[in-house]
């Protein structure tokens, strides 16, 4: 019985080349994306956009840490990202200003380490009493620590700086590998240097036993305390390791802006990151990052283009909750594999869906950019090819309606599809 089981255990046990593939190739793509990007030239904008993409990587897999791997909702994560950027910037002032001792000798590139201490220790200190709870009331935990926080910013100004925040220059210390941190691009190598190391660091912790318990735990924590482990104490440890990474990219944006605020620490970037996990898609490890990448872009550059684009946003995360719950790169990867098991059927159903996407998405662009016309008042008027639409145009209307309805009728369709199949 124990060979027979044994030996179906190997066979289900992915080979030395799956491994390669599934775990270490992302990684070495990911790093030699970062490395070959200053080679197309990019401008000075490009540099300071991928920066920011780089941080907010490592923040979102650092959340993701939590809820999707651990099954922890936090409405406070900004709080470890924000406390290690500040213990980061005060470092930084700490090198500015020192003449004698440690500090002398410590380089600012290796800021986002003091960063990953002050996250990590935050996370221990504040995950004592929360991790004592789990679901609902953790969550509800993590909103009043939130909001405790972001109020301290503006009562502590020794250490939060008030409004104004904690500054500092990056251009100090020992230099490191030769980038003075004072160009915008030495800053990028800086900030590709730790989002890769802070890539690898998460991804290997979820390799570990604590990572695979921390799964178990969120699955079944009733059988993970029947086996001899502490669900509390594994959660809590979790949280710790969550924090600290969290820290690392608040160590990151330290650097790259020299400046901390107590915006930092709000409720905005706790939701922000929220978006980025699971628009990306929590159950997938390269789900943080896709959803990173996307919603950096749409807030950097979307935002020059429609002042509406948090409706945009909205509209995404909804879409995301009621029809593919697996995120974007579950759609990705599930396309993926579908390719390679039923090509015809699935492009068919695939090629069904996006076409429905893109003109329900079209309909509601029409919508959303006359009606925010309108209601400004100020006489502009949404002229997409030199078409003037306006609310009170039949032609803005049958566009509208026609679009969303088709939209919605395709939708529907490859929905009933993926059904059958999923049936059948």
């Amino acid at each position: 019985m124990t060979d027979a089981i044994t030996t179906r255990m190997e066979a289900l046990t992915p080979s030395s080349a799956e491994k390669f593939r599934q775990r270490v190739l992302p990684l070495i793509v990911l790093a030699v994306v970062v490395a070959v990007i200053p080679f197309f030239g990019p401008s000075r904008t490009m540099y300071s956009l991928l920066s920011v993409t780089g941080i907010n990587i490592v923040f979102a897999l650092s959340y993701n840490m939590l809820l999707g791997r651990g099954g922890m909702l936090s409405f406070g994560h900004a709080v470890y990202f924000g406390l290690g950027g500040y213990a980061a910037v005060h470092a930084m002032r700490a090198i500015e200003n020192a003449e004698v001792g440690f500090w002398t000798s410590y380089p600012v590139f290796f800021l986002p380490v003091i960063g990953f201490a002050g996250g990590a220790l935050a996370g221990a200190v504040i995950g004592w009493p929360s991790c004592r709870r789990a679901g609902v009331p953790f969550a509800m935990i993590s909103l009043g620590v939130a909001e405790l926080i972001a109020a301290a910013g503006f009562m502590f100004g020794s250490v939060f700086g008030g409004e104004e925040g904690i500054s500092g220059d990056r251009m100090n210390g020992p230099e490191l590998f030769g980038l003075s941190m004072g160009p915008v691009s030495d800053v990028y190598w800086f900030v590709a240097f730790w989002t890769v190391v802070g890539t690898a660091g998460i991804y290997a912790f979820t390799r570990t036993p604590l990572g695979k318990l921390s799964e178990a735990t969120r699955d079944n924590p009733e059988r993970v305390q029947f086996v001899g482990y502490d669900p509390q104490r594994v959660r809590y440890l979790v949280f710790i390791f969550a924090g600290g990474f969290a820290g690392l990219a608040g160590g990151m944006s330290a650097v790259n802006f020299e400046i901390f605020t107590p915006e930092a620490v709000s409720l905005i970037p706790s939701g922000f990151v929220l978006l980025m996990a699971y628009i990306g898609g929590i159950k997938h490890f390269a789900g943080p990052v896709i959803g990173a990448v996307v919603l950096t872009y749409m807030q950097s550059n979307l935002s020059d283009y429609s002042e509406a684009w948090l409706l945009y946003l909205g509209i995404l995360f909804m879409g995301i909750i009621m029809y593919a719950p697996s995120g974007l790169a579950g759609i990705l990867f599930g396309t993926w594999h579908g390719l390679r098991e039923d090509p015809v059927g699935l492009v068919t159903q695939w090629w069904t869906a996006v076409l429905g996407a893109v003109l329900t998405f079209l309909g509601l662009i029409v919508l959303i950019e006359t009606a925010v016309r309108w209601s400004n008042g100020y006489g502009e008027v949404f002229e997409p090819f030199g078409v003037e639409l306006t609310m009170a145009s039949p032609l803005a209307w049958v566009l509208i309606v026609v679009l969303i309805g088709a939209g919605i009728t395709l939708l529907r369709r490859a929905f009933v599809q993926s059904r059958e199949e999923g049936g059948a």
